[in-house]
């Protein structure tokens, strides 16, 4: 086995690790309130230090300090679950994100719209072996507080259950769904380019300033650009 196809099959068990970690994480307790959110942070701060497959250029791990808003449970709210529209128009069907890496154009489904307080944003379901829901959104700190590209609430692909976004068991029509934006986090890309990201489409911009949640990571700032390098030839785990 040559050095190259030996360090390629270590970084894919170590991608496995990384999101197992990330899962664990985000089901590990407490999950509510303000203490919940203290220590997930702090859990969120090592694992970016410590892990190899850290979306932090390798210079700036070790002593991670990721920024965030202060917490605030203004930015926990309930939405409901709206159908998708139908008929072929706008917002209706399926849509296709160009991720500008390895992963090509990623196809994901609009399982319906969640109409909160703070707005309405599509909640998608991506496509691909297992599927995932997915939720990015952009709001009026991007480009000043936040990264320019926006971030995301969840991304059940990666491990990020719960937390930014809650089901409930019962009927998500008639309970809703709770989003959490003090669990905002940044897409891999905000930290170093060489990473692949897919990104908020317009129909989930928000028109109202999200201070909460992660804010723009320092040197790559929140006008870096969004997008990434195709040729960086790393994994995508955004």
């Amino acid at each position: 086995m040559s050095p190259g196809t030996a360090a390629a099959e270590r970084a894919r068990l170590e991608l496995a690790d990384w999101r197992r970690r990330v899962a664990a994480m985000y089901l590990a307790d407490p999950t509510e309130g303000e203490a919940g959110w203290l220590a997930f942070r702090r859990a969120r701060e090592r694992l970016f230090a410590e892990h190899p497959q850290s979306p932090l250029p390798p210079a700036r791990r070790g002593a991670a300090a990721l920024p965030y808003f202060p917490y605030d449970p203004a930015f926990r709210v309930r939405a409901r679950l709206l159908p998708a529209a139908r008929g072929g128009g706008e917002g209706s069907g399926d849509l296709e994100i160009d991720t500008g890496g390895e992963d090509g154009v990623i196809r994901c489904r609009r399982v319906g719209r969640l109409d909160s307080p703070l707005g309405e944003l599509t909640l998608f379901w991506l496509f691909g072996y297992g599927g995932g829901l997915f939720l990015p959104f952009r709001d009026r700190t991007a480009g000043a507080e936040t990264y320019g590209g926006g971030r995301y609430l969840t991304d059940t692909i990666k491990g990020t259950h719960g937390r930014g976004v809650v089901v409930g068991a019962g009927d998500p029509d008639r309970d809703g769904v709770v989003l959490d934006f003090n669990y905002a986090y940044n897409p891999s890309c905000a930290y170093d380019p060489r990473w692949a990201c897919p990104l908020a489409p317009p129909e989930n911009h928000l028109a109202t300033r999200i201070e909460a949640g992660e804010m723009a990571y320092p040197d790559q700032g929140p006008d870096a650009d969004p997008d990434p390098d195709p040729d960086a030839g790393s994994l995508p785990h955004s």
